[in-house]
């Protein structure tokens, strides 16, 4: 899809481009793909949520819900107050799996591996506690930001 000029300076303004900047970025043909289907991602919601917990020092537990828009932005409001930080990083590949996927057509929601997991391995392995998370990408509810 050929994207509008104003698009192109839009999107500069928001990365704060300078000219020979947008040029290099205009110069890949996958940025225009990816940017002609970011409005239809930015109406989605990402959603990890923790389906196995046992021993989690920031106390995570099942039914806890991470959210972040389509952009891969955490919406904290929505989220927990206490995030572990090795728990946000394993979610990093999978928000990325699911944006791949809708880029390319295919719903998230039919990935094979949507599973992770903190890397603390667990009591019963020489670690303290571990918590699986699964993800889903859900249409967007008004007043999410």
């Amino acid at each position: 899809m050929k994207l509008d000029e104003r698009v192109w300076k839009i999107f500069q303004r928001h990365l704060r481009y300078s000219d020979e900047e947008l040029k290099t970025f205009r110069e890949n043909p996958r940025n225009e793909d990816v940017l002609s289907k970011a409005p239809a991602l930015m109406n989605k919601t990402i959603i990890l949520e923790v389906v196995d917990a046992h021993g989690c020092n920031s106390q995570h537990k099942v039914g806890d819900k991470f959210y972040f828009d389509g952009a891969g932005n955490l919406i904290t409001k929505l989220s927990p107050q206490k995030i572990c930080v090795y728990a946000l990083s394993s979610m990093a590949p999978l928000v990325f799996a699911s944006n791949e996927l809708f880029y390319a057509g295919v719903d998230p929601n039919q990935m094979r591996f949507k599973r992770t997991g903190c890397f603390d391995v667990g009591v019963q392995c020489g670690g303290w506690g571990r918590i699986v998370l699964e993800l889903k990408m859900e249409d967007r509810k008004q007043g999410i930001d």
